[in-house]
């Protein structure tokens, strides 16, 4: 068990204003600064804390290599109102996003629908997040999204890396809380095979592949092996043609349409997007989908549990009570997390906040 007591438990708005300056002393610009901490920290808000704030060190360290741009504008490369094509020139993905989304939503009430297909962009953090965003004023939002630099998963029949996880998210309003749906082509992902390696632990099935194309439990195949792993397609070895078709639906999206990819044999840690959000609206109406999706989801929370301890719940269910719990009860970072935010907040000249 990983000691805790000497993380401070903080509230959102304490760590947000904490993120934004570290961000904005490292040389980013304060609106972008600001969008980044307050979307990370939304993401530990959800539970998703692989993608919050323990993202931070890692953003802050690619900005001083020169990675991350911290300062500039987003390039529009083609923009007919219903679509449109940014270059995003690896600025910070998750301000990039923010911007995105609030075109979307603009262009969706106006239109029914509007796409947006990015390139180079920087990491985009937590999709769930962003897809939120959209749900929040009363649309449906589609995200997904590729790193054409990196290879982590092999095509399937295959055992070279070739695609990323590829996740893509899928978001919808509803009385409660909206409806979350975060998956992507790979069984596992790059920062939970890190974090198991870095703890020593194995996973709990063979999620990945070693370099021979042998299925294994053992996280370091991926990064720290000769030759290298890569992480099982959604559908294991049985049914991995499923993930494989995800993984290339994805990068059709995100690189083919935003016409930048792994053609271009970019080196540098960044992404590409494909974002589609959608006016209920402009279709049957706000009502008849509100109608729909509510009957389906009361009908899947209804439906007679396996085990009568844990009931049938909606994607998006668990990340609004930990949402209501971090509103209540703050927030506290893995001690990891906090470490090198400490780290970065000393050299950065940051008062680390104490409660």
């Amino acid at each position: 068990m990983t000691d805790t007591t000497s993380v401070p438990r903080l509230s959102p708005a304490t760590l947000e204003a904490f993120a934004c300056g570290l961000f904005e002393r490292a040389g980013m610009d304060a609106d972008k600064a600001a969008s980044v901490a307050r979307l990370l920290v939304q993401t530990d808000t959800l539970g998703r804390r692989t993608h919050g704030l323990a993202m931070a060190p890692l953003y802050l360290a690619d900005m001083a290599r020169g990675g991350l741009q911290g300062r500039g504008q987003i390039e529009v490369v083609s923009d007919r109102g219903v679509t449109a094509v940014w270059d995003g020139h690896y600025l910070p993905g998750l301000w990039l996003m923010e911007q995105a989304i609030a075109c979307g939503v603009e262009r969706a009430l106006q239109h029914g629908v509007a796409c947006l297909a990015i390139r180079r962009s920087h990491h985009i953090g937590s999709l769930a997040t962003l897809v939120r965003l959209a749900t929040e004023q009363g649309c449906i939002a589609w995200i997904s999204n590729s790193e054409p630099a990196a290879r982590r998963v092999a095509p399937y029949g295959g055992r070279e890396a070739l695609f990323t996880p590829n996740p893509m998210a899928f978001g919808w309003p509803a009385d409660d809380h909206p409806v979350l749906i975060d998956l992507c082509a790979s069984i596992t992902t790059t920062s939970m095979t890190r974090q198991l390696h870095a703890r020593g632990e194995q996973f709990e099935h063979p999620w990945l592949l070693d370099g021979a194309g042998r299925p294994t439990r053992d996280p370091a195949v991926l990064e720290h092996a000769e030759p290298r792993g890569s992480l099982q397609l959604v559908g294991g070895q049985d049914h991995g043609h499923k993930g494989y078709g995800l993984a290339l639906m994805i990068e059709a999206l995100s690189q083919g349409l935003s016409g930048h990819g792994r053609a271009d044999a970019p080196s540098r840690w960044g992404g590409n997007v494909w974002l589609q959000v959608m006016d209920p609206e402009a279709f049957a109406g706000a009502e008849a989908f509100a109608t729909q999706t509510g009957h389906l989801a009361a009908a899947c929370r209804a439906n007679a549990p396996v085990d009568p301890a844990r009931p049938v719940r909606l994607p998006g269910d668990a990340a609004e009570q930990h949402r209501q719990q971090a509103l209540a009860d703050g927030l506290q970072c893995s001690p990891q997390a906090w470490a090198a935010l400490g780290d970065w907040a000393q050299r950065l000249g940051v008062a680390l906040p104490t409660g």
